[in-house]
């Protein structure tokens, strides 16, 4: 009986709402064209602006011997920082201007380890004058770009690839140099037997690959902003650091020894922190003082068919894992893009299509801009010290005799030499 009440309500309910929704259409149907054409217009714009802009691929020899932390490369990493590219209307939405970003590049070919940065060509002269500061003895140049050389054929060559995302949310930092006690060894003689370098483990690893296997490790980064109408927003997306308080004061009273009664002070909450969850505190805190970037780590992998190993793939996120903590801290995890079943995937159809992006995107640098815009995965925030840790110029701990150096010291030139 009540479902004869039901039906005919239902349906009369219904009727009367498609007719609305068709009466309705000089409302809906130009607001769904304006947002057509204008998202249509931005990302011409955008295109435009970057494919003007080109793009230049600079190579780090390093010198026989480095004695500074990781530090020297977060001072290198300040002065590329810029949030300030876009100040006015114009510049969002006629010139299309945007954010400018990089791209920190630990490359094995054949197992000859190398370091690149990739960049826009206004930046070239601000990166050398930067790392030649902090690394006289280094040399850049620039150099052809090696991804260009990259093909995705199903038929010749096998790729793993992967994005990279946080554990645990941005206001808990990453396993950094200062958590390895870098900074206070750099330059002591009788401590440099001793030095424990996270980025070791990943030059060591790249060094096995054999020739005709390639492997890179990508870290995109891009200043961090509060984000407005000039980035294309109706809802402003406030800064991270907006964030890192309540982390702090869930993890309090979340994990504290003991659980405060009601209207308690905070600062009760605080005494009764291990000395473990207090150095996170101050990790964070640490952390939250740092300039920031919107950071995607890409993880790749192609080598011919018949010399593909599917176990490197997950080797090179293993040469990951010491930067990550298994209690407080933070860590860098996998995401998988591939489909997990066969039967998901006709043919391989997805899947080709996919490895076909992720390589485009590879070879483009493409993540923060326009083309192959978050492919897979959103972005997540690493400081300068947390990016310094994983990409810097590491010193003689690391023996892997094919990571390239320069060949020699330099030295002033003697002030006696005819004009």
């Amino acid at each position: 009986m009540f479902e004869d009440l039901a039906n005919p309500f239902n349906q009369e309910v219904l009727s009367r709402a498609i007719g609305f929704f068709f009466s309705a259409w000089p409302v809906w149907v130009p607001l769904i064209l304006i947002s057509l054409a204008w998202t249509t217009w931005l990302r011409y714009i955008r295109r435009l602006w970057v494919s003007q802009q080109g793009s230049i691929l600079l190579e780090i020899r390093l010198p026989k011997e480095v004695t500074k932390s990781p530090a020297a490369m977060e001072l290198v990493l300040q002065g590329i920082w810029e949030n300030a590219n876009i100040s006015t209307p114009a510049d969002a939405f006629w010139e299309g201007k945007m954010r400018e970003w990089f791209s920190l590049e630990i490359v094995s070919i054949g197992g000859q380890v190398r370091f690149f940065i990739w960049a826009f060509p206004r930046w070239k002269k601000i990166i050398e004058s930067r790392i030649y500061a902090q690394y006289p003895e280094a040399e850049v140049f620039e150099v052809r770009d090696y991804a260009l050389d990259l093909r995705y054929d199903p038929e010749k060559v096998k790729v793993f690839g992967v994005n990279t995302g946080l554990v645990k949310p941005d206001a808990y930092p990453i396993k950094t140099y200062i958590e390895f006690e870098l900074d206070k060894k750099a330059g002591d003689q009788e401590e440099q037997a001793k030095i424990v370098d996270p980025i070791t483990p990943v030059i060591e690893y790249l060094g096995t690959l054999k020739p005709g296997e390639v492997a890179g490790i990508q870290i995109l980064i891009r200043a961090h902003a509060k984000e407005s109408y000039l980035y294309g927003r109706l809802i402003a997306k406030p800064d991270w650091r907006a964030g890192i308080k309540k982390e702090i004061e869930k993890m309090v009273e979340e994990e504290s020894l003991l659980k405060p009664k009601e209207g308690e002070a905070q600062t009760f909450r605080f005494l009764n922190l291990t000395k473990a969850q207090t150095d996170t505190v101050a990790s964070i805190q640490r952390n939250a003082g740092k300039l920031a970037f919107d950071t995607m780590i890409r993880l790749m992998y192609i080598a011919p068919k018949d010399e593909f190993d599917k176990t490197r793939g997950m080797g090179i996120i293993g040469s990951m894992r010491q930067f990550g903590s298994a209690t407080m801290l933070n860590g860098i995890k996998p995401i998988f893009f591939a489909l997990t079943h066969s039967w998901q995937d006709w043919n391989d159809i997805r899947k080709n299509e996919r490895l076909t992006s992720f390589i485009d995107s590879y070879k483009r640098r493409a993540y923060h801009g326009p083309l192959h815009y978050h492919l897979f995965s959103e972005p997540y925030i690493l400081t300068v010290e947390e990016v310094a840790s994983l990409f810097h110029l590491p010193g003689s701990v690391a023996t892997t005799p094919s990571l390239v150096r320069a060949p020699s010291k330099k030295a002033e030139a003697p002030a006696n030499l005819p004009v």
